[in-house]
């Protein structure tokens, strides 16, 4: 970061008033809600103080940033959208007014067989988003719907429910993506998973990047001025989030993943700031100063994700781990290991491990998060547990050499950490567990090993870990690395450095895992392939070649 990007773009009232309060739950009573307000700009008076705009007024299509579904649940559905006819103006081209959304939910696409309709409102505070939840659907449906505004009509999302809690159904397949940075790439792999069969798409983070974005959009090579101005710098505000997602989608190809199936989200660092820990920023800011700089990406990410209301942030913390069931065949227990870890051993990056890294109170997950994943396992009846999380869960390391180094910012920077959560598995008699991840722009096939130190340890599971969308540019099918990882890491199965996206699909007897990938991203039209394909059967846990 630059000396100028580095200084601080919050008024000194706000500082000051932020030192005052704590370090972790810094945003309580009424200093620390002035202090929120300073950050997020929200006014005094809250929602009750906007009027409601004359719909009239709606002259440009408020739209633009698509319609989106998630987190389906039996019977329930939670559908998305924001209002933004100017998407690269601060304010969305709306004035601080509260907008009248409608919203109406059909068993088909032509909407001949509506079955919910009802209004909400859009508040300026919230940047005009939109969360519904739609309940008394039927278990295990797929639905469509749309929302007017004025005159104006959406475009049409598909969405589904789950099956019932004590349904049995044969199959779930997941759609796993994770690391979309504008401007390293266009975003292909989207036009493809939107036409791909899944049920549901897992983002396992990185939705967007914090960096600034030249006029010609970087590698997507646009005409000079392309992209407004507004986004060449790094974002630190609200506004500055709010924009990056304005974006970020506008892209038609992940307007078009949105609109064809139902995503379940999580973060991982760059929705905020590149390998933040906790309270602690990449270049060690005063801690007041990055929790009011999370308190302003939480809340973007809130309103721009398709995310029910207990995700809903209070300042600095946002509670996104979450439990999602698939009848009785899959119970997803979605992670959130960045904003309760412990700060990166030894200066973070590719380190030998040591008395700093293996400290057995260092956690990724926090305590609190650990306890919920091991006592959700105890009570689980689900064939398949699986864990769509962030960093790199496996051990991996960068050479054949003994010692080897490992990477700070995944689970091999926590394995004190990473032992807790398999033990607690064993103690649960989780027998057929998965672990889905993003983060690190290659596709990896894992065996995950009981004891990472022995080869001929048991495999209690397995981790699948998705490619970039864009992120890292082309990349290359064998990086240069890849020998060389391959000879390290014995459990390593599969290894590819192209992007693409993952598709996992859960059965009854066996789970298949298909990486598909595209040749490159630095322009339009590049073609799907599917690189390779794994299964692991129930009872006998291993990547095997499909």
């Amino acid at each position: 970061m630059t000396p100028a990007a580095h200084q601080s773009p919050h008024t000194p009232e706000l500082r000051a008033t932020a030192r005052h309060v704590g370090r972790r739950r810094f945003l309580t009573g009424t200093a620390a809600a002035a202090a929120l307000a300073f950050a997020v700009n929200l006014p005094a008076a809250g929602t009750a103080a906007a009027a409601e705009l004359d719909p009239a007024r709606l002259t440009a299509d408020p739209f633009t940033l698509g319609v989106a579904s998630g987190d389906p649940l039996p019977g329930s559905v939670l559908l998305w959208t924001r209002l933004a006819p100017a998407p690269y103006q601060a304010d969305g081209g709306l004035p601080a007014r509260r907008v009248t959304v409608r919203w109406e939910v059909a068993r088909d696409q032509s909407f001949r067989r509506p079955v919910r309709r009802g209004s909400t409102l859009a508040h300026p505070e919230f940047g005009h988003s939109v969360h519904v939840q739609v309940d008394g659907l039927d278990d295990d449906r797929v639905y469509y719907y749309r929302f007017r505004a004025g005159s104006w009509i959406s475009r049409t999302g598909r969405t589904r429910t789950a099956p019932g809690h004590g349904a049995a159904p044969g199959s779930l397949t997941l759609g796993v993506v994770s690391c979309q940075r504008y401007d390293q790439g266009y975003f292909t792999a989207y036009k493809h998973l939107a036409e791909d069969d899944v049920d549901v798409v897992l983002h396992l983070g990185d939705y967007l990047y914090e960096y600034a974005v030249s006029g010609v959009g970087g590698a997507r090579a646009y005409p000079a001025g392309t992209v407004p101005a507004v986004y060449g710098h790094e974002m630190v505000t609200l506004d500055d989030y709010r924009l990056k997602y304005a974006l970020y989608k506008s892209d038609p190809d992940l307007l078009a993943a949105h609109a064809a199936h139902p995503f379940v989200v999580t973060w991982d660092d760059h929705e905020t700031e590149n390998n933040y820990a906790g309270a602690v920023s990449e270049n060690d800011d005063p801690a007041e100063e990055f929790l009011i700089r999370r308190a302003a990406a939480y809340r973007a990410y809130w309103e721009n994700q398709p995310l029910r209301r207990p995700q809903l942030p209070d300042g600095p913390d946002l509670r996104l781990y979450r439990r999602l069931h698939w009848g009785r065949l899959a119970q997803l227990d979605v992670l959130d290991t960045r904003q309760y870890r412990s700060d990166q051993a030894y200066g973070d990056g590719w380190q030998f491990p040591g008395p700093e890294s293996e400290n057995p109170a260092r956690t990724l997950t926090g305590a609190a998060q650990e306890r919920w994943l091991i006592d959700g396992w105890h009570r689980s009846r689900a064939r398949w547990n699986v864990v769509p999380q962030q960093a790199t869960f496996a051990r991996r390391h960068n050479s054949t050499g003994v010692p080897s180094q490992v990477s700070m910012d995944s689970w091999d920077g926590y394995p004190a950490s990473r032992n807790r959560i398999l033990a607690g598995a064993q103690a649960a008699g989780i027998e057929n567990l998965m672990v889905l991840t993003g983060d690190v722009h290659v596709h990896y096939g894992f065996d995950i090993k009981r004891d990472f130190a022995d080869e001929n340890s048991r495999t209690v599971g397995t981790e699948i870990v998705t490619s970039s969308v864009s992120s890292g540019g082309n990349g290359a099918e064998k990086p240069a690395n890849w020998a060389t990882f391959m000879a390290a890491n014995p459990h390593l199965r599969f290894y590819n450095g192209l992007r693409g996206y993952a598709t996992v699909s859960l059965g009854r007897d066996l789970a298949r895992a298909d990486f598909k990938t595209v040749p490159y991203v630095t322009r339009q039209g590049a073609p799907l392939t599917t690189a390779a394909s794994f299964v692991t059967e129930v009872g006998d846990q291993g990547l095997k070649p499909a």
